[in-house]
């Protein structure tokens, strides 16, 4: 299972007459091991969209499913990874590895077999008892990426996970999330500003209005990968030289373009 859904969604900070509107009627369905990549101008609210399929945000209107029931609370059928990698800097590797799994009392030999297991999913081998501060960004986003594997989750969010490194370490990374999702298929949401980045990784992507956000378009990317054989095998910057990767890059800029021109005037 893994199926995500937004029913007509609203989001009002403060209060409900005079708060601040972040969302207005959202709605979007994600199928089970779908990769579906959300962009949108600034303060548009993909994060809180992101954080209310978590469970951290409460929804003012609609309703937000998982699996087909009602979030109404994080559920160890959703694991997040962040922007910024939000390890343990006193753990090792293998520590930040299995602490979920620790909180969930799995015993020491099963963790051993599932945090080895997430070790080699991620390269991470030879780093297992390295410290975060050892480590470069690119790798300090591996764990953490390990880390919510390791639990099995049915959903993965991941809220602009590459936005921290730098550009090359960033494109390494993108490569490593296909490969990723072709070994170990997940649903995953995915947050970015990067429009070659959702047009590289993706299935569909969502594209968002200006606040107060909603849906404004889905691009269809899977359907013309499959069309042009573009299996995910490919390096991002071969990729990126495709005819159909540039008119699709294109399209989700120009509606972009469309959304900040409106907040100009």
């Amino acid at each position: 299972m893994g199926s995500i859904r937004f029913e007509g969604v609203g989001k009002v900070f403060g209060n409900a007459r005079t708060g601040f509107k972040a969302l207005d009627d959202v709605s979007l369905a994600i199928g089970e091991k779908e990769f579906v990549a959300i962009v949108g101008p600034s303060g548009c609210g993909k994060t809180t969209c992101l954080r209310m399929v978590a469970g951290f945000e409460g929804v003012s209107a609609g309703k937000v499913l998982v699996n087909d029931r009602p979030v109404v609370r994080p559920g160890a059928d959703r694991a997040v990874v962040f922007q910024q990698f939000a390890l343990f800097p006193w753990k090792t590797v293998r520590q930040n590895i299995e602490f979920g799994l620790r909180n969930k009392r799995i015993g020491k030999d099963q963790r051993d077999h599932l945090v080895a297991g997430s070790l080699k999913l991620m390269s991470l081998e030879s780093h297992g008892d390295a410290y975060p501060h050892q480590l470069s960004g690119g790798m300090q986003q591996r764990v953490a990426i390990a880390r919510a594997y390791v639990l099995d989750p049915d959903v993965l969010l991941m809220d602009e996970p590459f936005g921290a490194l730098d550009a090359q370490t960033r494109v390494v990374m993108q490569e490593e999330l296909v490969r990723l999702a072709r070994v170990n298929p997940r649903t995953v949401l995915f947050i970015t500003h990067a429009v070659e980045e959702a047009v590289y990784l993706a299935d569909r992507v969502a594209i968002m209005s200006r606040r107060p956000g909603t849906i404004k378009e889905i691009i269809d990317v899977k359907t013309v990968r499959l069309a042009e054989r573009w299996d995910g095998h490919e390096r991002i910057e071969d990729v990126m030289d495709l005819e159909s990767f540039v008119h699709l890059r294109t399209r989700i800029w120009k509606s972009l373009r469309e959304e900040k021109a409106e907040i100009g005037h």
